[in-house]
């Protein structure tokens, strides 16, 4: 019944079609007793954000990360008003896949971005953002079809359905050609969808990027070399940066001080390699600076404004960098959403033969719990992630089930083999070396 109903108030034709069907009969889908239009009647509705959808557990409006999988071990997505840490892997190769996911998925979705740099400039982390997958079954389907080329036409009449068998095909350039001339007509590309697929080995059309709004924020540009700071304060860029944000939020009304004009948006913020000695402070490089305590003032702050606004924020930190535990500890607590990066390029996991179909751990630290003085924690450790060639993706990590008790016979039968060899006075002595080791 709940289905149906939701279904009935969608779109108005549909709606149209049910009410005068209800009118004239009254079938098993509908209440007895009760009008259907009284459906379409009824109070006032929330008001719906594109790009955003209510938390079943507790109702805070959530966005995704860009990457369905990560919306999904988060409890649905990223809450509006807190803060996602990522914590880099060693090498900073797979850190910025999830900042341009996020920052893609603005886009997408139509909401404001803010992207703060101290290494690139804004710009050209945009021009680098990850293309858009139209529908990724589809589009999977389709890439296993091309591989698949030699396939008898029979097998491929198969997959589909007969209605569709007489249509023109369509290719993949006609697709994006579609939706770019759908960008074009409705401006800033909004979608109902939550959560959606990207290509990693192609950029975003420039047209999508045209028909954004964002805003940039590159260090060199706004501080400058000769200025003196105080001690024992937040350091020039992070000031910048914290006024640079404030004016965006209440300037366009993501405070909700000054009600928008237009339809409520969501303000993404992206913060790249926060901390590094690039932002001019110099945790990364002694244990004991004189700045301890500028970043995690900048965090605190930067939490006051997102809790009293529309917006949500992504920031990547080279955290193995970082001298001092007590500031690491102190940067995941003043954090709402803790997630590391674990690569295995120059570990020794990288040659090992069990994780030769992965590239990397991920680690979920800790998940907000709204409303709360402590943090939840994930229950699932063992996650693993890969780049294939077009997508990021993050699975449950599988090792043989069977490799500790394969590795403690095949130790069992080497120490008896050894034993036999060196005769039955060396077994005694290996026995007597065991009952002392007890």
């Amino acid at each position: 019944m709940a289905a149906v109903a939701t279904c009935g108030s969608g779109a108005g034709g549909t709606g149209s079609v049910a009410a005068a069907a209800g009118k004239s009969n009254v079938t098993s889908f509908q209440r007895r007793g009760t009008k259907a239009s009284g459906t379409d009647s009824g109070g006032p509705r929330l008001v719906s954000i594109a790009g955003t959808r209510p938390s079943v557990r507790n109702g805070q409006l959530l966005v995704s990360t860009g990457l369905p999988a990560l919306d999904q071990l988060l409890g649905g997505g990223l809450a509006v008003g807190t803060v996602l840490l990522i914590e880099e892997d060693k090498y900073n190769i797979y850190s910025p896949l999830l900042f341009k996911y996020f920052l893609a998925e603005g886009i997408i979705t139509g909401h404001t971005l803010l992207v703060a740099s101290a290494k690139e400039d804004p710009a050209d982390i945009l021009r680098e953002l990850p293309a858009p997958l139209f529908d990724y079954h589809c589009k999977k389907e389709f890439d296993e079809d091309t591989c698949n080329h030699k396939t008898p036409e029979t097998n491929t009449e198969m997959k589909i359905a007969w209605r569709y068998q007489l249509l023109p095909k369509m290719e993949a350039s006609q697709h994006t050609n579609l939706f770019l001339t759908f960008a074009k007509q409705i401006g800033p590309v909004s979608s109902s969808r939550f959560g959606h697929y990207y290509d990693a080995s192609k950029r975003i059309p420039q047209e999508l990027l045209e028909a954004s709004k964002w805003h940039g924020f590159f260090l060199p540009e706004k501080v400058s070399s000769t200025l003196k700071v105080e001690p024992c304060s937040l350091t020039h860029g992070y000031i910048k940066l914290l006024q640079f944000i404030q004016n965006i939020i209440y300037e366009e009304g993501f405070d909700g001080s000054n009600p928008q004009k237009k339809q409520k948006n969501i303000l993404r913020i992206g913060i790249q390699s926060l901390g590094s000695p690039l932002w001019g402070d110099d945790i990364c490089c002694t244990e004991n600076c004189d700045n301890s305590h500028s970043l995690t003032k900048f965090l605190y702050v930067l939490r006051g404004l997102l809790r009293t606004s529309l917006s949500a924020c992504i920031i990547t930190m080279p955290t193995h960098l970082i001298q001092s535990k007590t500031v690491i500890a102190r940067v995941t607590n003043l954090s709402d959403t803790v997630v590391a990066l674990e690569s295995f390029i120059g570990s020794e996991r990288e040659t090992n033969p069990l994780y030769k179909d992965y590239h990397g751990l991920i680690h979920i630290l800790q998940i907000p719990r709204l409303n709360n003085l402590i943090c939840d924690e994930s229950d699932v450790k063992d996650l693993a992630f890969k780049l294939k060639r077009k997508l990021f993706t993050i699975e449950r990590l599988h090792l043989p089930p069977d490799l500790s008790d394969t590795v403690s016979r095949s130790s069992k039968q080497d120490l008896a083999e050894s034993a036999k060899l060196l005769g039955p006075g060396c077994g005694m002595m290996a026995r007597g070396k065991k009952h002392l080791d007890f």
